[in-house]
């Protein structure tokens, strides 16, 4: 029996390009993250931050921690995007800036990037500072029991591949919410993009790394998000994965954010009101025993 053809595999090479490298779909893409600097920069400055705390030693091992000020406080763990090929947690310290303020312990992480590591250690340091917070946050007055996570863009992959990766406890694993936001989760599209100069991707390496096809491990409350103006087909993705977690007996909600395209989505993390930090808070508050 043939397997399924993708939905990408009739693209015309312009086509594939603009629904699979949203730097292409959205060309000022720079423009969205030169509007939050102000607001990064202020958090960087007002807020109390251990820098740069190392979980291996490869140099982009690193994390940054913004503690709350109570200890026992709620933790939050973002995974930025950048296409597992760029970005750095120096650029999203704008989420501890709405999230420290609620009472919530923040880390942003950094983990390695292609093409200097493959996407092998790209999931690979990922898991590892995940499994970092969770052995050490308590020394940092977080509570190990309650441990949230988010990610955009390829940082939902990877928080999909931490639901995802064989812990040899999953029950002991304080992961009690995931929001991710935009999610690549099937890297064989990217294979045709421009992108893969970097990436360096092949099909075993993009199967291996394909959670639609890796059943969840963790059972935390997830959510999906996705932009209203991002192309279909990258939006189709978060509707796949959605699906696949249903198959496997989840009940993640699913929301299409109108008006956002791939990059202007981030702004959610500005405002406490919104339908991003409201999902952030409800999981901050949901007790372990309740997961259980």
């Amino acid at each position: 029996m043939t397997s399924e053809r993708p939905i990408w595999s009739g693209l015309t090479p312009e086509e594939h390009e603009f629904q699979y490298n949203p730097q292409r779909a959205f060309p000022d893409f720079a423009a969205a993250r030169a509007r939050r600097e102000p607001v990064n920069a202020a958090a960087r400055e007002r807020l109390a931050r251990i820098d740069d705390v190392a979980y291996g030693d490869h140099p982009l091992r690193r994390l940054d921690i913004y503690p709350a000020a109570e200890a026992g406080a709620p933790v939050h763990i973002f995974l930025h995007g950048g296409y597992w090929r760029a970005q750095d947690k120096a650029n999203y310290a704008f989420v501890a800036g709405t999230l420290v303020p609620h009472g919530v312990t923040t880390v942003i992480a950094n983990y390695e990037l292609c093409p200097a590591s493959t996407l092998d250690g790209v999931v690979a340091s990922a898991i590892a500072g995940f499994d970092w917070v969770c052995r050490n946050i308590a020394g940092h007055g977080g509570d190990p029991a309650r441990i949230t996570l988010s990610g955009h863009s390829a940082g939902a992959h990877l928080g999909a591949a931490i639901v995802a990766h064989a812990w040899p406890q999953p029950a002991a694993v304080g992961l009690v919410g995931a929001l991710l936001t935009s999610g690549i989760y099937d890297p064989a599209p990217a294979i045709g993009t421009s992108v893969n100069a970097e990436l360096k991707l092949d099909a075993a390496i993009a199967a291996r790394h394909d959670v639609e096809r890796r059943a969840p491990v963790l059972n935390p409350a997830i959510a999906l998000q996705v932009g209203g103006r991002e192309p279909w087909q990258w939006v189709d993705q978060t509707f796949r994965y959605y699906s696949h977690l249903r198959r496997h007996g989840r009940e993640p909600s699913l929301a299409v954010l109108p008006g956002y395209d791939h990059f202007d989505i981030l702004d959610e993390y500005l405002d406490a009101g919104s339908a991003t930090v409201r999902t952030i808070l409800d999981h901050c508050a949901i007790s372990r025993e309740f997961r259980r």
